[in-house]
């Protein structure tokens, strides 16, 4: 049982899980204002142009509701509720496209900042070749003959 603790303890400290869980809560964040938005700004432009209804009450009635003569309902309505799927499904699209735009910026800077750092380390080995001095083909076998020599020694 301590393994499984230790194990879990080891999984939980790890970066990855960190940046998981600050994920979640920003994610749950930004829900909260995709919500507002579709709620409070695209709804009400569509609730407009489909004559003041609100999306959530549109409905597809099954079987009315049945009155007593009194008022009371008898047996209430049976009715598919799409009105809420479609804003769920506007609110899912919302958040996919902003989504989708912060991972093409990230991917972009990681793309710049990798061709930089690959520009630079190109600079850095044409600089130091400029400064190295050019071995001749004299020298290289000089050292081989050294090398030799030494290898005969032993």
């Amino acid at each position: 049982m301590k393994k499984f603790f230790r194990e879990f303890k080891d999984f939980i400290a790890k970066g990855n899980v960190v940046d998981m869980a600050v994920a979640v809560v920003i994610g749950g964040a930004f829900k909260e204002i995709v919500n507002a938005l579709v709620n409070d700004i695209i709804m009400p432009f569509i609730g407009m142009m489909t004559g003041g209804a609100s999306m959530s009450d549109w409905k597809y009635v099954i079987t009315p509701e049945k009155l007593a003569a009194d008022g009371t309902v008898l047996e209430a309505e049976n009715a598919l509720m799409y009105g809420d799927l479609i804003q769920k499904i506007v609110d899912f699209l919302i958040i996919a496209l902003c989504i989708f735009v912060a991972l093409k910026v990230v991917l972009a800077l990681q793309t710049k900042t990798r061709e930089l750092a690959h520009k630079k380390e190109e600079e850095a080995a044409a600089e130091a070749a400029a400064e190295a001095p050019a071995e001749t083909e004299m020298d290289v076998l000089k050292d081989i003959r050294e090398l030799l020599k030494a290898k005969d020694e032993k």
